[in-house]
């Protein structure tokens, strides 16, 4: 069956009257196909074949009898991008302070302020908002760092929100900085992982969420060996926010002689850090989560995306969007933003010099919105990439359209021209979840009220004038 492409209502009836069959066959043809693999680069006027969950082939004149053909021509299939930190539930509180300060203003204003009134709806209309507009601009999977589980009823709705999304979400569970709590947390990630993550071949995952000290909320909630015991014994990894700064730094190099840091644990922003500290980051494969436009915009620490400190360790950082009360909600913003930083900083430096400045590719910051995040996220087996074997979230973006003619590079494209109204399609573990433009089964009138009934209680009730 061949029915014109990814605006076709045929073929997404057909699509969604096969999601519930393993067998299941999604072929795309004429497509640019971006796999992000390092072996497969870049495969023009390829074929990509979906079957159940599982990308299973990629290259030309493949056989796939039985498939929903999708013609792509004129089309860039790429990986979904990976979100490796985004604090989900504060979504309904988007831009509402676009011009914050510093690091202070937000935490005063966000966690001390709005965050002890929300109730469980709440912060399940927040993590679902946040989750379908990350699928709307083309992130397959997300990482919620969920840092106000007052509960664990508040917990469950959190969980809840992601899966009844179809994201492939990571809940990275955490204790609210302020405010009343039930004090249930760590102990209540056993349940969390009884309840909801007891397989490995399912789209939600478990992280341990911790600070990196305990200047902001006390020990309680900092990183150390009580914490990374548990994350061991649960057998799932930990992201660290706040990460910045000599504190910070010291606290790397205590967790380092410690024995907790590596490839299972994440720290975030990571900006301005010590060189000691990095070398122990890149000496123990621990990996990084940077935030391009929360370290510049907000100015966390020096304010300056540590991407140039992280690939001077061997460190290939993912990236993330932290928080949407101040900044954008999309991966080609973070792209965006981290390439012309580093390059002005790269070229700043090399001024007057004689020395060439040495720059970062628009492949790079693909890399790291893709491949990258996916291993920071303890998912680089599973997504990142359009390899074989690997699960089916991708994205088709139009190249064609008014703003990406004609197309001369498709990773450039991805990366410099395009943005949420070029994807045509997403497919998250080869389920569609958005097609010709429009995320699916979303009752957009009602998710609106949702949102707007929750926005007004959690204005309305705290103490923020």
């Amino acid at each position: 069956m061949n029915l014109n492409d990814t605006t076709s209502a045929a073929v997404i009836d057909r699509l969604q009257r096969q999601s519930a069959d393993p067998r299941r066959r999604i072929l795309f043809t004429g497509a640019t196909i971006v796999t992000m693999d390092p072996e497969l680069g870049v495969v023009s006027g390829g074929e990509l074949l979906v079957e159940g969950s599982t990308i299973t082939a990629v290259g030309h004149d493949l056989r796939a009898d039985g498939a929903v053909v999708v013609d792509a021509t004129d089309a860039i299939l790429a990986p979904g991008f990976v979100d490796t930190h985004r604090h989900a539930w504060e979504a309904q509180l988007r831009r509402i302070m676009p011009d914050v300060d510093d690091l202070g203003g937000y935490v005063t204003a966000t966690l001390a302020g709005y965050a002890p009134v929300y109730r469980p709806q709440d912060m399940y209309v927040g993590t679902r908002l946040a989750a379908l507009t990350a699928i709307d601009s083309g992130i397959t999977c997300m990482l919620d760092f969920s840092h106000n589980s007052r509960t664990s009823e508040h917990s469950d709705a959190a969980v809840q929100a992601l899966l009844d999304t179809g994201i492939r979400g990571v809940h990275a569970s955490m204790g609210p900085h302020f405010g009343d709590w039930d004090r249930q947390w760590p102990g209540d990630l056993s349940r969390l992982r009884n309840q909801f993550f007891h397989s490995d071949d399912q789209l939600l995952t478990l992280r341990v969420a911790a600070l990196a000290t305990d200047e902001i909320a006390g020990p309680a909630l900092a990183y150390g060996p009580e914490l990374a015991r548990i994350a061991e014994d649960l057998g799932v990894g930990v992201s660290v926010d706040a990460v910045f700064g000599m504190a910070s730094s010291e606290a790397v190099l205590r967790w380092n002689k410690e024995g907790i840091l590596g490839p299972d644990v994440t720290l975030i922003h990571a900006t301005g850090l010590t060189a000691e500290a990095w070398r122990a980051m890149g000496g123990s494969g621990t990996t990084v989560a940077l935030a391009p436009t929360s370290d510049a915009q907000i100015g966390l620490e020096t304010a300056i995306p540590a991407v140039d400190e992280a690939l001077a360790v061997g460190i290939r950082p993912g990236l993330s969007i932290d928080v949407e009360v101040a900044l954008a909600s999309d991966m080609f913003t973070q792209m965006r933003a981290l390439h012309a930083i580093q390059r002005m900083r790269a070229v700043n430096a090399a001024h007057s010099t004689g020395q060439q400045p040495s720059r970062i590719s628009t492949h790079d910051v693909l890399d790291f919105a893709t491949l990258q995040g996916a291993r920071t996220n303890g998912l680089q087996g599973v997504t990142g990439s359009l390899t074989p074997g690997k699960k089916a979230d991708l994205l088709v973006v139009q190249a064609e359209d008014l703003n990406n003619m004609p197309l001369n590079d498709p990773v450039a494209t991805i990366v410099l021209g395009s943005d949420a109204r070029n994807i045509t399609a997403v497919l998250i573990n080869g389920d569609t979840r958005k097609w010709n433009g429009e995320v699916l089964d979303v009752d957009l009138p009602a998710l609106r009220s949702q949102v707007h009934a929750s926005r007004e209680y959690v204005l309305n009730t705290s103490a923020i004038d």
